[in-house]
């Protein structure tokens, strides 16, 4: 993806919002119903009039119509505007998330401070790819494809032993709020190694999910590749085969341990 990314490529499209004319009661119900509102912005037709928070709710009668209390200074981004750029609107202002509207200030979409941070994982995993693309190009003499696509957990060859409980749930909370970094994968005639994102396999994995972003590489030609001899030597021929040991046996704890 050329350039730096705008707020139309990370941007959330399908907005909920309200009417001016709904009431607290009507506005303070959807968002109970919702695990992932707070608030919404309050249209007519497509034109946005404001916003409306948990906190403008609060000690307003139930019959109120929320024109009466939502903020209608509204700050707003536009699909061009640079993701860094509405960073920083959001950072100084305090706002979680910037509705964004097109040129004619119709309502096409909002944007949070969590796509403002995935936008930035996703911006750093492809120079780990590209390392990783150049490193087996040496070493094999081959020609590899790249492509960006969901792959199965149950298909990956792990090529990592064991993976770390205290690690776990930091990966977990990013995956709940869609942060975590894709994976990395090599696709060799078939068989899906793990290259990177092993804890992020197994947080998934104990979430119940059945795929996970990825970023996949493919030899033109299949390759003798090193992480599959290991993956051999350890008997890992499945995510289920990954060992989660708790913090005590950490590698830096153990050092440190030793230190003392």
């Amino acid at each position: 993806m050329p350039g730096k990314p705008t707020v139309g490529e990370y941007m959330t499209r399908d907005v909920e919002t309200v009417s001016p004319d709904d009431t607290v009661l009507t506005v303070a119900r959807k968002m109970a119903d919702s695990t992932a509102h707070n608030g919404f912005p309050v249209t007519q037709g497509r034109t946005v009039e404001g916003f409306v928070s948990a906190g403008d709710l609060l000690l307003a009668d139930d019959d109120v119509p929320v024109f009466t209390l939502m903020s209608a200074d509204l700050i707003v981004a536009h699909p061009d505007m640079k993701v860094t750029d509405a960073a920083r609107v959001i950072l100084r202002s305090g706002i979680q998330k910037l509705p964004v509207v097109d040129d004619a200030d119709n309502l096409v979409g909002i944007i949070s401070n969590t796509d403002v941070v995935r936008s930035q994982i996703e911006r750093a995993t492809p120079g780990k790819v590209g390392k990783l693309v150049r490193t087996l190009e040496q070493i094999h003499g081959v020609d590899l494809d790249e492509e960006r696509r969901e792959v199965a957990l149950d298909d990956l060859t792990p090529t990592q032993a064991r993976v770390y409980a205290d690690e776990l749930e930091g990966r977990q909370y990013e995956l709940e709020r869609g942060l975590a970094e894709p994976l990395v994968v090599i696709d060799n005639a078939g068989t899906i190694h793990l290259a990177d994102g092993h804890h992020r396999v197994m947080a998934a994995h104990e979430l119940g999910l059945e795929t996970m972003d990825a970023y996949v590489i493919v030899p033109q030609t299949p390759v003798d590749l090193g992480m599959a001899k290991t993956a051999e030597k350890e008997g890992l021929h499945g995510v289920e085969d990954i060992e989660i040991v708790d913090y005590a046996r950490h590698p830096l704890v153990e050092t440190t341990k030793r230190l003392q």
